[in-house]
């Protein structure tokens, strides 16, 4: 009884384990950005690059899924088409960066300045500006959807486009 009972919970939480989400970055793709700045298509998903100057890096078609960037430089750096779902950028100094394409599904922009920044054609369902700093921030052709705006304000539940 006792087996079967440990075989059934086995079985029940195996597919719950394999649903859970990769935090694993390349050490090498690390080191490179450190070393050149330049990094493109590299795998930083889940990495600490929080508080570090980035500016002007090339991480175009990164995955940077979960990524921590909070308190960073990452001035007049290049993002475009990066996947930066649930990225935290939490007092970033985003200025003058491009982020055109990219996926910021459900990212935190709180309290991060992206002045002059250009955020054209990217998904920012769910992702939280509140208190950012968005003077001149091109958000042309971007999807919101239940975005929290700076000034605390949810966009609704249907699609802009």
């Amino acid at each position: 009884m006792k087996l079967s009972l440990l075989a059934t919970a086995v079985t029940l939480s195996a597919p719950l384990w394999l649903l859970a989400p990769a935090k694993a970055y390349s050490p090498q793709d690390l080191e490179q950005l450190k070393q050149t700045g330049y990094c493109p298509r590299c795998d930083l998903s889940g990495a600490a690059l929080n508080n570090i100057n980035l500016s002007g890096v090339n991480l175009r078609n990164a995955n940077l899924t979960q990524a921590n960037f909070s308190g960073s430089n990452l001035t007049g750096a290049d993002l475009s088409e990066a996947n930066m779902e649930v990225a935290n950028m939490t007092g970033a100094n985003l200025t003058n960066a491009v982020f055109t394409g990219v996926n910021f599904k459900s990212a935190n922009f709180e309290n991060a300045d992206l002045t002059g920044a250009g955020l054209i054609a990217t998904n920012l369902d769910g992702a939280n500006f509140k208190g950012a700093k968005t003077l001149f921030t091109n958000f042309r052709g971007a999807k919101f959807r239940l975005t929290t705006l700076p000034n605390g304000l949810v966009t609704s539940n249907r699609r802009y486009w």
